[in-house]
């Protein structure tokens, strides 16, 4: 392996594998996460963990690395950023150039999340000879999916244990411990086609969903106003994307509408999403609905591991984006998410984080690793 000589030139390599979400239209040929693993293994092994890929989906594995501990039995932190990244579709600049220019390197995941996946490797790798006799064992894991579906972190969770989860996001090094959900609802419609000149001897399709999203607006979105969390506030819902016939002249006989739900860690409950669709069949009462959940996040500030954070730099705060934290928490792990560089860069068409940030973040995960004594 030739080995990057510091933070900045590992970013560098990690932006110029591309890694893209296959979800979508993700802008390239080649997707998944494949190459991303195999490189982050071999710079695990060259760092002294025992590395290995674990497939996930077909050529799309997580990569985990263990340490060595001078003790067994020891609790286990974990270091846990995503390997892929959103769609390249859109971009203004060369989105593997990794280019460092004013201060910033440029591309795609540059911030969310290689930036803070090089800061977290880089501590490990100034931090290498000194793991082994941590007060708790270290870890490392690369997860695929983070964009769409969350594949790698279920899969993780599933097979392995953890004591404590610090997720790679672009959080400016602030200790995310919850954060919103998300539920997309999938709506559908049917009606009966016929010839535009004599509509009243059809179903308009268009026209139902009409009436399933005024319902939406009128009774379901207000409803939300009257829950609250102290500090992630109200949740939200917006309708993201409708489609609907065929030709002008023919009456619509189906209709599809998206809905885009942010929640709270108190609708986190079973039932949640069928009760606001049986709402919607008042309106509706053949309406079609289906739904993807990523669960809220919310890990007890008081967490021993969060004041080493805070002792390291952090403060710990909420965020209205979902991220990889909230599968670790689901599944008994408690889990944060921080990390150098801004959200506001994610996933933008000139993505960039600074380089400055990113040694602040190496730093930053440089000090809690030397507190876990």
């Amino acid at each position: 392996m030739n080995r990057p000589a510091n933070v900045t030139e590992l970013l560098q390599t990690l932006v110029r594998i591309p890694s893209v979400n296959p979800d979508g239209d993700p802008g390239l040929d080649t997707t998944g996460e494949a190459a991303c693993a195999e490189f982050v293994a071999e710079f695990l092994r060259e760092a002294g963990a025992n590395a290995a890929l674990e497939e996930v989906l077909p050529g799309r594995p997580n990569v985990f690395g263990v340490f060595p501990s001078h003790a067994p039995g020891k609790k286990r932190v974990l270091f846990a950023p995503h390997l892929d990244t959103v769609s390249i579709a859109g971009m203004t600049i060369d989105p593997f150039s990794a280019e460092v220019r004013d201060g910033k390197l440029w591309g795609r995941g540059a911030s969310d999340t290689k930036g803070p996946m090089a800061a977290m490797l880089w501590a490990l790798w100034e931090m290498r000879e000194q793991l082994p006799a941590l007060g708790y064992e270290i870890c490392f894991v690369g997860l695929v999916g983070e964009e769409a579906g969350q594949y790698g972190s279920k899969a993780f969770v599933a097979k392995h244990r953890a004591d404590f989860a610090l997720i790679g996001e672009p959080t400016g090094l602030d200790i995310v411990h919850t954060h919103k959900g998300s539920t997309w609802l999938h709506l559908t419609t049917r009606g009966r086609a016929v010839h535009a000149s004599a509509p009243e001897r059809g179903e308009n399709a268009i026209y139902k969903m009409m009436e399933v999203l005024g319902v939406l607006r009128e009774k379901v979105i207000p409803g939300l106003t009257g829950i609250s969390d102290p500090i992630l506030g109200t949740p939200t819902a917006s309708v993201g994307t409708i489609r609907g016939g065929s030709k002008i002249n023919i009456v619509p006989d189906e209709c599809h509408a998206s809905v885009d739900f942010r929640t709270l860690p108190a609708q986190d409950r079973p039932g949640f999403v069928e009760e606001i669709v049986e709402t919607l069949r008042t309106a509706c009462p053949d309406l079609e609905a289906s739904w993807h959940q990523s669960r809220p996040l919310w890990t007890d500030p008081a967490h021993p591991l969060i004041a080493v954070l805070e002792r390291a730099g952090g403060k710990p705060c909420g965020a209205p984006w979902f991220c990889d934290a909230a599968v670790f928490a689901a599944a008994g792990i408690p889990a944060v998410a921080a990390g150098p560089g801004s959200i506001a860069q994610a996933h933008t068409n000139d993505e960039w984080i600074s380089v400055d940030d990113l040694q602040r973040g190496v730093e930053f995960y440089k000090r809690f690793l030397g507190q876990l004594r």
